[in-house]
């Protein structure tokens, strides 16, 4: 069975300058029922005024992934990592034994818009590390396209968890199927427009998710942007 998670049903975080919302329990949110999905810990929406964002702040063990979708994002780490994060690019902070970093808007004068991720790894106290890469699929529509997985490679970044990441832009016309092998679990996240999945439609920050059925079919898009992760 595939099951559905609503936009609007969410968590809601509100600021003068930030508008966010929680797929899963989160700060002043809680949800005894989205906790997370398996090793899928945290997914946030956050839209951040112009000039303002999140001052230094810690984290530990947890890999932490930021994907824009519009606008840019600029990014400190105490690594001395110093970057401005940009639509087709994802970035991924392993924080292992501890890290600081800071996340604002580069932008004086628009809105950045981005997906905060969350994923619980498999070891502890590793090192902190830091990678941004370019993806691929904005310039390959109607398919899913590996963008993160815990081997990484060319063109993907390195999770230290059993995690596959795959984006994806589908416009009318484009369909795609997933297949969902032995033991897995999906969970995939509408960034932008609407799609149906297994006959479900879908808009912005809706969510499909399922341990049992056995493939995702994605059709009848419509500007649609998707992330799907493919859970152990």
């Amino acid at each position: 069975m595939v099951n559905i998670r609503r936009s609007e049903d969410r968590g809601i975080g509100e600021r003068s300058w930030l508008s966010s919302r929680h797929t899963f329990s989160f700060a002043g949110y809680h949800d005894p029922n989205f906790m997370g999905f398996r090793s899928l810990r945290v997914l946030n929406e956050d839209v951040v005024a112009p000039g303002m964002g999140f001052g230094t702040h810690p984290h530990r063990d947890m890999e932490i992934i930021s994907y824009v979708v519009s606008g840019a994002l600029q990014h400190r780490d105490s690594l001395g990592s110093g970057s401005v994060l940009r639509p087709g690019e994802i970035q991924r902070m392993s924080a292992g034994t501890g890290i600081t970093h800071s996340e604002f808007n580069a932008s004086d004068d628009a809105p950045v818009h981005f997906l905060q991720i969350w994923i619980t790894p498999f070891e502890t106290n590793i090192e902190p590390s830091y990678e941004q890469i370019r993806v691929a699929h904005p310039s390959l529509p109607g398919d899913l396209h590996l963008i993160a997985s815990q081997s990484g490679g060319n063109g993907v970044v390195k999770i230290h968890q059993d995690v596959a990441i795959y984006a994806g832009i589908f416009e009318r016309g484009h369909t795609a199927y997933y297949r969902r092998a032995r033991g897995r679990h999906l969970w995939l996240h509408v960034v932008r427009g609407t799609l149906a999945v297994n006959g479900d439609v879908l808009s912005r920050g809706d969510a499909a998710y399922t341990s049992d059925s056995e493939s995702l079919h994605l059709s009848d898009a419509d500007g649609a942007e998707v992330l799907l992760f493919d859970l152990c």
